[in-house]
């Protein structure tokens, strides 16, 4: 099982590095650490989603519910990531 340091610093690398108006997925994040093979890179999943839910608490990262920011204590299903944007 990959480092919770690790995942957080992968994620907020692949966050920072998105063209403007780019949300990633938190499976990007797992398979830029663990692989491609689904069975590398499933298990992290539960682990990603803690970090980033407490990233997008702390203001790091915004989660992303069907193209709208979502309430990091109330989302369901599929989410994507994207940078906190300054404008």
């Amino acid at each position: 099982m990959a480092d919770k340091k690790i995942l957080e610093e992968v994620a907020l690398r692949l966050i920072a590095a998105l063209p403007a108006g780019k949300t990633l997925a938190p499976a990007d994040i797992a398979q830029e650490v663990a692989g491609k093979a689904a069975d590398q890179w499933g298990p992290l999943m539960q682990p990603i989603r803690r970090i980033v839910v407490r990233l997008a608490k702390e203001g790091r990262l915004v989660i992303y519910r069907k193209g709208e920011p979502a309430d990091p204590d109330d989302f369901k299903g599929v989410y994507r990531l994207g940078p906190v944007r300054m404008d």
